[in-house]
């Protein structure tokens, strides 16, 4: 039996990166930075979906190497760069960027503060694509339109909201996991092969016993002049 990576599994959710990207106007060539893009999953994809550069962010080295790994394999460093540094310690000049690309990094690294540097890395008219959990959303802004209210003060306004399926994380993420690790276990094959797998497994009885919490969405926030 042949043992998954885990990019294997999370692969499932390109089809809503796919979809948030298309909600997008045509822009020709944009330079797109991918911010926490660890092992470039989703970096790879917006490489496929556009015609422009993209930039992968992150500051954990092991994930990046693997990432670059990828880029060399699939033909893709004429496009793709992936860069080992913080959000906040880049050296993009102000404006300069036509897309920031954001998936579950932003609450860890701080919404205002992130929001912010957004703000001065975009291009006029430039969008900032994230995505987050509907309750980290209710509980940090007290819903959509505390939200709002903040990024309307900070440069931003929602242009459009990409909703994943509800409970995807464990209908196609964790479920599909948690059977994959029972396959491995009943076929007998030495733990050690599908360490990378069980690490995981914390997170499964987690989200299986509150999925609805963990349901997600992109959000479009494109830049506009301050109020």
């Amino acid at each position: 039996m042949e043992i998954p990576d885990m990019d294997d599994f999370r692969k499932v959710f390109l089809k809503y990166t796919k979809m948030a990207f298309e909600s997008l106007p045509n822009i020709d060539t944009p330079k797109i930075l991918d911010v926490g893009c660890g092992s470039g999953v989703p970096t790879i994809e917006l490489a496929y979906l556009s015609e422009g550069e993209i930039i992968g962010l992150d500051v954990d080295q092991k994930e990046l190497e693997k990432f670059k790994e990828k880029i060399k394999k699939l033909g893709l460093k004429h496009r793709i760069k992936a860069v080992n540094t913080s959000f906040f310690h880049n050296n993009y000049s102000d404006e300069s960027i036509d897309i920031i690309w954001a998936e579950g990094v932003f609450y860890i690294s701080g919404y205002e503060k992130s929001f912010r540097e957004s703000y001065r890395i975009l291009k006029e008219n430039g969008f900032l694509v994230m995505v987050d959990t509907l309750d980290r959303i209710e509980s940090k802004f007290s819903g959509i339109k505390g939200m709002l209210d903040i990024l309307a003060k900070l440069g931003f306004k929602l242009y459009n909201q990409v909703k994943w399926i509800e409970n995807a994380w464990w209908i196609e993420f964790y479920q599909p996991l948690e059977l994959m690790l029972k396959k491995l276990r009943d076929s007998k094959i030495d733990p050690m092969l599908y360490k990378h797998l069980t690490k995981h497994e914390n997170e499964i009885s987690m989200i299986k016993k509150s999925p609805k919490k963990y349901d997600c969405a992109h959000y479009i926030l494109q830049k506009i002049k301050k109020k």
